[in-house]
């Protein structure tokens, strides 16, 4: 695939991620996964130092999953709305069958009573293998600038 292709497919896949989650559609989330992964929200101070306290973490698909069972029917939040804008893209090298991608992202949520915030803001650093045809993660970090975390850490980033 050419350079200019696999950008396409790149820009495609992180658009459908993030509409994935700003419509909560949390039952397609884990699709953009492959079953052995790893998926973590984890404050940037802590990753750059190579500390493993992670806000959120999930090493498999199955995890996903339960999250997802957990946003639906065990967790109690206030109505909001959340909308990703995802940018800067870079991609680095196939490292095998791994592509290294990062990009930059900021979420924004609205409480039905209230102004919208900035809610997190960071990088996503990710790994991405084909996987029956199409480009999933195998590796998602979200990368949080914020020392601080709100305490509704309620949707995947």
């Amino acid at each position: 695939m050419s350079k200019l292709d696999l950008r396409v497919r790149l820009d495609e896949l992180y658009a459908d991620y993030v509409a994935c989650l700003d419509d909560e559609e949390f039952e397609r989330w884990p699709e953009f996964f492959v079953e052995s992964c790893t998926y973590k929200i984890i404050s940037r101070e802590n990753y750059d130092c190579g500390l493993p306290l992670a806000t959120m973490l999930c090493e498999s698909n199955g995890m996903l999953k339960d999250r997802v069972v957990a946003v639906r029917e065990t967790s109690t939040y206030a109505p909001r709305f959340m909308r990703h804008i995802v940018g800067n893209l870079r991609i680095a090298e196939w490292q095998g069958d791994t592509l290294g991608v990062q990009a930059n992202y900021a979420v924004f949520e609205t409480l039905v009573d209230q102004f919208t915030r900035v809610f997190q803001s960071g990088r996503y650093i990710d790994r991405l293998v084909v996987d029956d045809g199409r480009l999933r993660f195998r590796e998602k970090i979200c990368d949080y600038d914020s020392v601080l975390v709100p305490n509704s850490l309620v949707f995947p980033i």
